[in-house]
């Protein structure tokens, strides 16, 4: 079954400064080609320019207790509407005029990061999804996310 024309929305955009910190909504900011957002730690000239993470999984680990705010789990986008872990490899995701394509699928969770610490659990390594940037723009809250 194809994905392409599947559609959500952005929730927040997040960035940190420096790694190892949680990320902070900004709610809009510069997505730059071959780096990532604009400003943030994680950017750069790799395949991990930008982390996506679903709005409803974020919700769940809510309800089960999770004291978490946006950019807790150290994720750029979170995304409502799009089941982001089932989104192949390679996959490109539009928002205005910006492209992004889908290179990683979770990731594996460094000595337990801060989350892990304070609430015991972490979902970026299971729910989370990275991306490079293959041409920039601005995103902000509200925008609509579609696979091509």
């Amino acid at each position: 079954m194809s994905m392409k024309g599947l559609k959500g929305e952005i929730k927040a955009v997040c960035i940190s400064e420096k790694k190892g910190t949680d990320k902070k909504n900004i709610h809009e900011c510069e997505i730059i080609e071959g780096f990532g957002l604009k400003n943030d730690a994680h950017g750069g000239n790799w395949h991990r320019q930008i982390s996506l993470l679903s709005y409803e999984k974020i919700e769940d680990f809510k309800k089960r207790g999770g004291e978490v705010i946006d950019g807790s789990f150290g994720e750029n986008l979170i995304v409502s509407g799009l089941d982001l872990v089932n989104i192949p490899i390679g996959t490109r995701l539009k928002i205005n005029d910006i492209v992004l394509e889908v290179t990683q699928i979770g990731k594996e969770c460094h000595s337990h990061c801060e989350i892990f610490k304070k609430v015991g659990d972490c979902i970026m390594p299971r729910e989370g999804i990275f991306a490079k940037v293959i041409s920039g723009g601005i995103i902000k809250e509200g925008n609509i996310i579609e696979i091509i």
